[in-house]
């Protein structure tokens, strides 16, 4: 793994305008929580609530994992601008090198000699004196930039290896998450929908509403004691770390409007409760994939669309924050390289990964943004 001297050397030795972007700074907190949530890993192995423990470890990883991937994009980018720059002053650079090595071997007489006579000589050793400060300082900088370009690259090879041990961690996390609710028999349960009658309602629906309304028609299931749950307005966490990348009523590209948000997680990503509820169905519905409708309080139900794998059964109560299931694709890469490769700059694609969210009162879906802590003001 990184060693946090090693990179807190390279933050000292780097340039005022190399801090701004702070890369190796953000790689130095990355590998701190990295080295946490490995100790958290094995904790979580021997305490009795291992669920809770491990959603903590997993959510840690991901923190981890995503911090170092904004430090190496960081660290790219600046490398990137650093050498366009003096690319970009390669004729003034030769031409600089030039002057300062014929100063450097130049005896210190001759370089004062003018043919001129005392009078040219001594403006020439005037204009020499006032040039010698800025030819030297725009040395010392082309150094500084040179010496920075080189720890930026140490900083995102020594990386390799921090990435390697955290996406390892990272997976054994998940799937020590997985079994362990799978051995799980403890959840409080409620009364769960004929299933002859679920059934019946999931072959006549025809769209997501038309199942979610009839869903809410239905007896049975109810939600927690969750009277706070309105008073939650603008606090509630996202499902997962997102971006929105669609509003809600906003049309897609071929002009389809949902009245839901559309987010965007990293592979693997995974998702818990944003508050106590019921899980109401969970499965494929329709093309959403898998569907987990929650309920987190009476008439109002929270639909996830597009989870891989989903965590629990109908009928279940979660508290708020409880795992919920596993967004799909590769696991942040299956490895530090396809990781690396998808910080570098040109990566826009790094949160391949979407949620569909809706949220609805009564029968009517209602905008979910202002309910969300990261979407009320956006």
């Amino acid at each position: 793994m990184i060693r946090a001297a090693l990179l807190s050397l390279a933050l000292a030795a780097t340039p005022a305008a190399a801090q701004q972007a702070d890369p190796a700074s953000i790689a130095v907190e990355a590998a701190s929580l990295l080295s946490k949530a490995a100790a958290a890993l094995q904790e979580a192995e021997t305490r009795a609530d291992r669920v809770e423990a491990l959603t903590r470890t997993v959510r840690a990883y991901e923190t981890g994992l995503t911090a170092l991937r904004t430090g190496l994009r960081q660290a790219a980018i600046r490398e990137g601008a650093l050498r366009a720059t003096l690319e970009a002053r390669e004729g003034e650079v030769s031409r600089l090198l030039g002057v300062l090595s014929t100063m450097e071997r130049s005896p210190a007489p001759l370089l004062l000699l003018h043919p001129s006579g005392p009078a040219g000589t001594a403006r020439a050793a005037m204009t020499l004196s006032a040039v010698t400060p800025g030819l030297q300082a725009e040395a010392a900088a082309l150094r500084d930039q040179v010496e920075e370009i080189a720890l930026l690259r140490v900083l995102q090879e020594s990386a390799r290896e921090t990435l390697a041990d955290g996406l390892t961690g990272a997976q054994e996390a998940r799937l020590a998450l997985t079994r362990a609710i799978d051995e799980r028999t403890d959840l409080p349960r409620r009364y769960v929908e004929d299933p002859a009658r679920l059934r019946e309602l999931l072959e006549t629906s025809d769209t997501l509403a038309a199942f979610a309304s009839g869903l809410s028609d239905m007896s049975g299931a109810s939600a927690p004691e969750n009277a706070g749950f309105e008073a939650s307005l603008g606090t509630l966490p996202l499902p997962g770390p997102a971006t929105v990348i669609r509003r809600y009523n906003e049309p897609d590209a071929a002009g389809i409007a949902r009245p839901g948000l559309l987010l965007a997680l990293y592979p693997g990503t995974l998702l818990t409760a944003p508050a106590a509820a019921t899980i109401r169905y969970t499965g494929p519905l329709l093309d959403y994939g898998n569907v987990m409708i929650l309920e987190p309080a009476p008439d109002t139900l929270l639909v996830l669309a597009g989870i891989e794998t989903v965590y629990g059964e109908p009928g279940q109560i979660v508290a708020a924050g409880a795992p919920l299931g596993l967004m799909g694709g590769q696991t942040l890469g299956t490895t530090a390289g396809e990781f690396a490769e998808g910080a570098a700059p040109e990566a826009g694609a790094d949160r391949s990964e979407t949620l569909y969210m809706e949220l609805r009162q009564g029968e009517a879906p209602v905008d979910p943004t202002p309910w969300f802590a990261a979407t009320k003001d956006g």
